[in-house]
């Protein structure tokens, strides 16, 4: 059944990665002493490849197209270090990149930390909530996997019906790191109040923009993003 309603889901995912794939993406091509693979243009058999990982079920799912060809178990980030939901990309691709990642990493280029996907020393946690945000698979099939990837396949994080904001909303301070927070500068920047960078970081320009927001829209005077603010800014959660 849990696979029948995910193939419902494949008209949209799809059109995510396509929407993504027409944006710049953030594409790491620079090499390092390791087993490191650059982006190349014309790479065919693996540009269908996409990749979405369900963090409610803790399932990494790989398609070829339409097409569902392989499902592998992975630990997701603890509720203190989420996992980072959104449409990313694989940025760079590694071999034996130290003990605690196991013997693959593949980079995904999240604006505000280093997340992604790898093996690990520690299989006992895959099906858990117990990395720092990654997505730690069993090292044989981080293997198989980076073997049928590469560099700019769409990776999409799914944490619940309420698209980026995951399955709820929470309060956000000045140093939080997320896609919640991702969202807010997207709508205080469309409204002109930011004008930093779209990274998902609070930081000082963000806390400066939304200050200014609730002073000119009446709202309590504070440097979170609480309830009034999501829903002043129209931030709800619809399915």
């Amino acid at each position: 059944m849990k696979r029948y309603v995910l193939l419902l889901l494949i008209p949209g995912f799809l059109l995510l990665i396509n929407i993504y794939n027409s944006m710049a993406g953030n594409v790491d091509t620079g090499r390092a002493d390791y087993s490191y693979r650059e982006a190349v243009e014309n790479d065919a058999g693996k540009r269908d490849m996409c990749i979405f990982i369900d963090l409610n079920e803790r399932q990494l799912y790989l398609f070829e197209g339409n097409k569902l060809v392989s499902r592998y178990a992975v630990a997701i980030g603890k509720p203190a270090s989420p996992s980072p939901i959104g449409v990313w990309k694989i940025k760079n691709m590694r071999k034996n990149w130290g003990s605690g990642f196991g013997s693959r990493w593949l980079g995904l280029n999240v604006p505000w930390g280093i997340y992604g996907i790898h093996g690990t020393n520690k299989p006992y946690t895959i099906g858990s909530a117990a990395s720092h945000g990654c997505f730690r698979m069993y090292n044989a099939d981080v293997e198989e996997l980076y073997d049928r990837v590469d560099i700019g396949t769409p990776v999409v994080v799914y944490g619940g019906p309420y698209g980026n904001l995951g399955s709820d909303l929470t309060e956000l301070y000045v140093g939080d790191r997320s896609s919640k927070v991702l969202e807010v500068q997207k709508r205080l920047k469309n409204l002109g109040y930011y004008t930093g960078e779209l990274d998902g970081i609070f930081g000082e320009g963000m806390k400066s923009a939304l200050i200014k927001y609730k002073k000119d829209h009446n709202l309590p005077l504070n440097d979170r993003v609480d309830f009034p603010t999501y829903k002043s800014l129209n931030i709800f959660l619809f399915e």
